[in-house]
């Protein structure tokens, strides 16, 4: 989407910017200018202060293209559009990495914790881990050739600084912010800002229309289950449903990125998409080089979208630069470390020399086709290309059919390695890796050649989108699906009494689940696409980045929706069906279930839970009358406990400051 004729801003009195509403959807904006003598500097940011100073520098330094690899042109004027992520100032290097193996799920502490308990303690852990310690900006960078300034030109960048991935946002408000700043100057940015901040409140998952002007963005967001650790997603908003099924329309996002071009990004290297996704899945480190930041940033957003709807835990920066803080630990790596679980984009051929332990390089892109400037322009969040001249024109698609010439460039490719790139930019994929899974030939006969029209391009390319993704979401699913079990909440059975605690999630054992998914197998769909050693892409897995993370949200998730299971269970029971069943030691056992259970809504009931004071008042009722039919003797001994008099009593619910 552009900024056309018929889009208008607002007067300046009508302008009113809400900065708490504002700062749901973004951190600030930022106006960047590259100076020949200072080198980057900020002219604004709005609001003020919303950095720090060494905020300011990394985010200067990240929103321009690296001049060593960038191909000069002379057209007058040059605009692109990426994004990166950058680690917020202040937040301990690492600690959002999790343990690399897990042995055991489960406890014996955790397993005498009552439900209630258990949800306020995931809830509590979850917010705890909200803080986020990663920014994304997302850049509109425009170069203008003139030949009467120094070096014949300048450059300037209006950035979107934002705690959220939301990709699908925030390049298609560039088209529109990008052009009108350049038109205006710095009003934009408060035109901008007022506009943002009414919108609604982002809700994962769910397509949301966002007023800009006289426009609007129709935008899906990627769902909850997906989203980085850090985002400060709501606990109620992972217990969504999430469908175990696959999408029935691809337009709903199942992961992050779900706009990005696989097709028009790896057309080149369709083969090699396999290898690549069980790379992402056990989280190993790839460095991705491209000729242009747009490239590279894409292709990073492509390989995180290929293991949806699993959680990517592993860190990935869209466009990495020698100046991001992290870069001098990992040029400082010792020789036979362990190079960390990350995915990288660059520009600068200096990281090929730099980061030459990373184990697995990815090139990507070609220079010639110059699909660095605006590739997002019209593909809004559907993951539509632009046609007309500076959209994709690529090569015929290649599938790598063995020939006699194939097979000796991919042997001379083999034994240049990464360094080649040096004098040359190529397609091509170096790793050591053998992977396990086979290449799916049935979905690249399905993909779509569509020629050089660029109106045949665009549709057939949003078609071939579709196929792919629709085949590694059904591949990841399908993988995942023997951990089902083990975050599977269960439900009281009928004529069952639902006051009773419900029975703990299973416990997981690394080596009694491969044991059982050896016996049992992983279902046809994976027998079919994988070798007979399938199971060590499982024992990978486990060891990886992602799996922790990811089995632990589904865990709470779990928890949380038996919970409520059970919860809404007990509102609709009939106290008197079950005491008429009953005998006194049942009786007694149901009265203190009852009284835990009461105890629990009124803590909840502290944080503003929904529906918890009705919960309470049915509770309070169930337990007074399970009290009445307790032996005299039993009645008056309860009752000596003030705390428990006051729940059976007619008086007013205790707080929680009186328990």
């Amino acid at each position: 989407m552009s900024r056309s004729a018929s889009f208008l801003v607002r007067s300046e009195a009508d302008l009113k910017v809400d900065e708490k509403s504002l700062q749901q959807w973004v951190v600030g904006f930022c106006i960047i200018r590259f100076d020949l003598e200072q080198g980057q500097l900020i002219e604004e940011c709005y609001p003020a202060g919303c950095l720090t100073h060494n905020e300011e520098l990394e985010v200067a330094f990240s929103s321009f293209p690296d001049s060593v690899s960038q191909n000069h042109n002379r057209s007058s004027i040059h605009d692109c559009i990426f994004f990166f992520r950058v680690r917020r100032q202040g937040n301990p290097q690492g600690a959002h990495l999790p343990s690399s193996e897990i042995v055991e799920v489960n406890n014996t502490h955790a397993s005498q914790m009552t439900a209630s308990d258990k949800v306020l303690k995931q809830r509590s852990k979850i917010q705890t881990e909200a803080n986020s310690r990663y920014l994304y900006g997302f850049v509109f960078n425009r170069q203008r050739h003139d030949e009467r300034l120094k070096r014949g030109g300048e450059q300037k960048s209006v950035l979107i600084l934002s705690h959220n991935p939301f990709s699908s946002v925030f390049r298609p408000l560039l088209q529109i912010m990008g052009p009108l700043y350049f038109d205006i100057g710095k009003k934009a940015l408060n035109f901008i800002a007022s506009y943002v901040s009414m919108w609604p409140v982002p809700v994962p998952g769910q397509l949301m229309e966002l007023p800009i002007g006289n426009a609007t963005l129709k935008v899906n967001l990627p769902p909850a289950h997906c989203m980085p650790l850090d985002c400060g997603v709501l606990f109620e908003e992972l217990a969504s449903p999430i469908a175990p099924f696959l999408p029935s329309s691809q337009s709903v996002p199942q992961g992050l990125f779900h706009d990005a071009d696989l097709f028009g990004t790896f057309r080149g290297l369709l083969m090699q998409l396999w290898k690549l996704w069980e790379l992402l899945l056990i989280g190993e480190p790839i460095l991705i080089i491209a000729p242009t930041p747009p490239q590279c940033c894409e292709a990073v957003a492509g390989l995180v979208s290929l293991v949806a709807p699993l959680l990517c835990s592993i860190d990935f920066r869209p466009y990495f630069t020698i100046h991001d803080p992290d870069f001098a630990h990992l040029n400082s790596l010792q020789e036979g470390a362990a190079f960390p679980p990350m995915i990288l984009g660059v520009t600068n051929l200096f990281f090929l020399k730099s980061l030459r332990r990373i184990p697995h390089v990815l090139s990507v892109g070609n220079p010639v086709m110059n699909a660095a400037r605006l590739p997002f322009s019209a593909r809004a969040s559907t993951g539509r290309i632009p046609a007309g001249p500076e959209g994709l024109s690529l090569p015929n698609l290649s599938l790598n059919r063995f020939t006699p010439s194939n097979f000796l460039n991919a042997m001379k490719l083999r034994r240049d390695g990464p360094l080649c790139l040096m004098t040359e930019h190529k397609e091509a994929f170096w790793s050591s890796y053998a992977p396990i899974t086979k290449p799916d030939t049935s979905i690249l006969n399905r993909l779509i050649d569509a020629g050089m029209s660029p109106r045949v391009e665009e549709s057939m390319s949003v078609v071939n989108n579709d196929i792919l993704r629709r085949h590694f979401l059904e591949l990841t699913t399908n993988f995942l699906a023997p951990f089902g079990p083990y975050y599977r909440p269960t439900t009281p059975s009928e004529g069952s009494s639902p006051y009773v605690d419900p029975p703990p999630l299973p416990t997981f054992n690394v080596e009694d689940f491969l044991t059982s998914l050896s016996a049992r197998g992983p279902g046809k769909f994976l027998l079919k696409r994988m070798k007979s050693n399938w199971l060590d892409l499982y024992r990978r897995f486990l060891k990886g980045h992602n799996f922790l993370p990811w089995f632990q949200r589904k865990r709470a998730v779990a928890e949380q929706e038996q919970y409520r299971l059970w919860r809404q269970a007990r509102m609709r029971a009939d106290i008197q069906h079950f005491i008429s069943r009953m005998s006194e030691l049942e009786i007694v056992d149901t009265f203190n279930a009852i009284e835990r259970h009461l105890l629990g809504e009124l803590q909840q009931s502290t944080t503003l839970e929904a529906g918890s004071d009705a919960t309470s008042s049915k509770l309070r009722e169930d337990l007074q009358a399970v009290f009445h039919v307790l032996p005299k003797d039993m009645q008056q001994l309860m009752l000596m406990n003030p705390e428990r008099a006051a729940l059976v009593r007619d008086d007013e619910l205790p707080s929680k400051s009186t328990r």
